[in-house]
């Protein structure tokens, strides 16, 4: 007799899922996603942040950088006027970005262009990779 049991294998990962679909907004008209949308990229000296924040104003936009995370705020304003539909939210907004990686809080860069906020951190340097030599014993 052989008994299946590879169902029972991924039941953790249905488990996640259940409680991921309860976590989700319960009305199509919620936003699922979080604000502003990022990528985060990063180099042997560097990480680099993009979000995506159209329409706020440089000064309507706080960054922090704490031990172990950076910070944006902000407040995106509402235009004044009568709207048919009004799908661009507005508001606070707050996204927090963990670093897995000590960084300089003396060294980093932030611009804004076209609604994209780029922000540069340069990372300490016991946090770059160093090369070690083999030696022969």
């Amino acid at each position: 007799m052989v008994i299946d049991f590879s169902t029972y294998y991924d039941l953790p990962a249905q488990i996640d899922r259940i409680f991921e679909e309860m976590r989700k907004p319960l009305y199509f008209t919620q936003r699922r996603v979080s604000y502003p949308p990022v990528n985060i990229s990063e180099d042997e000296s560097n990480i680099y942040v993009s979000a995506e924040i159209p329409g706020v104003e440089i000064g309507d936009i706080d960054l922090t950088l704490t031990d172990g995370s950076l910070v944006i705020k902000g407040e995106r304003t509402s235009e004044s006027g009568k709207y048919f539909r009004q799908e661009r939210a507005t508001g606070n907004f707050q996204r927090i970005i963990t670093l897995n990686v000590p960084v300089n809080p003396d060294n980093v860069a932030a611009t804004m262009k076209n609604g994209v906020l780029s922000i540069v951190l340069a990372k300490t340097e016991e946090a770059q990779p160093k090369k070690i030599d083999i030696t022969v014993s």
